[in-house]
């Protein structure tokens, strides 16, 4: 975000005074704290094989200088040692038990869905401008600005309202927007477990992203009471962070994942307008 300048001048008997300009925000600073952090996460991330990396390579370098005589002196010495031995195995067990425990497992994309609503619910554009009139509620420069939005935002022709906007007059409401929120969740989801095949039981972690609509009980209860998930699953609502809490959303599940393993997540990204137009 750039931030302006003002400039305000007075005149006081002939003389004119000005407030000299705000000075704009170091944004080389937050470049660099943003570095910062990001070199922080990964130096955590990676802290184990970091801190072995300087023993294993003085490691590879020693054995690199072995000849087949002290590799062969090396065995006969093993084994007069047992002890010796049997430390240095254990040593290496430790060392790779701890590696395989903290290295982050690969996540995969199981399948993705996205729900279709019935044909007679789509709108053209002069039909959306056309309802936007009728109800009343948005001046000229409101409807301007929703036909500019039609025209550089990629919505096509068969664009979907929902059921309570194609009403005359529209009737917007809390239950018709939770009609909203069932058809289009529950409606992804069926097919999801469907083509699938995974049970809501096997179902772990439960992240619902929807910016504009909050009910209680929520989106995620809807969901469980709706499948039946398990009464251990971690549920997260995600609300009022505009369209980067999709990401978000994912990112999160992932995260979970890591903890949680062996399980698989769910992942909800949705909109509600019937009280959002």
């Amino acid at each position: 975000m750039a931030t302006t300048s003002h400039h305000h001048s007075a005149d006081h008997g002939g003389s004119t005074i000005q407030t000299p300009p705000q000075p704009l925000p170091n944004f080389l600073n937050s470049v660099k704290l943003k570095y910062v952090k990001l070199g922080y996460h990964y130096l955590m991330s990676h802290f184990l094989i970091l801190s072995l990396l300087p023993l294993i390579t003085l490691t590879t370098l020693h054995l690199s200088r072995l000849t087949l005589d002290d590799v062969e002196n090396l065995y006969i010495h093993l084994q007069h040692n047992l002890v010796t031995f049997t430390a240095l195995s254990g040593l290496i067990a430790l060392a790779s038990t701890a590696y395989l425990m903290s290295r982050p497992r690969t996540i995969f994309l199981v399948d993705y869905s996205c729900y279709r609503a019935p044909d007679h619910l789509t709108v053209q554009f002069d039909r959306f401008m056309a309802r936007s009139k009728q109800y009343g509620e948005f001046n000229q420069s409101a409807l301007d600005f929703q036909r500019k939005i039609l025209e550089r935002s990629g919505l096509g022709e068969e664009t979907y309202l929902p059921a309570a906007l194609h009403k005359i007059p529209p009737a917007p409401s809390m239950a018709a927007a939770r009609q909203e929120a069932e058809d289009v969740m529950f409606g992804a989801l069926e097919n999801l477990f469907k083509v699938t095949r995974i049970s809501g039981k096997d179902v772990g972690i439960l992240v619902v992203n929807c910016s504009l609509f909050n009910p209680t009980p929520s989106l995620c209860s809807m969901i469980v009471n709706k499948y039946k998930l398990r009464g251990n699953i971690k549920t997260f609502n995600l609300g009022g962070m505009g369209c980067s809490a999709g990401v978000v959303a994912v990112d999160l599940a992932k995260d979970m994942l890591q903890v949680h393993r062996n399980s698989y997540a769910v992942v909800v990204s949705m909109e509600n307008i019937t009280q959002n137009w």
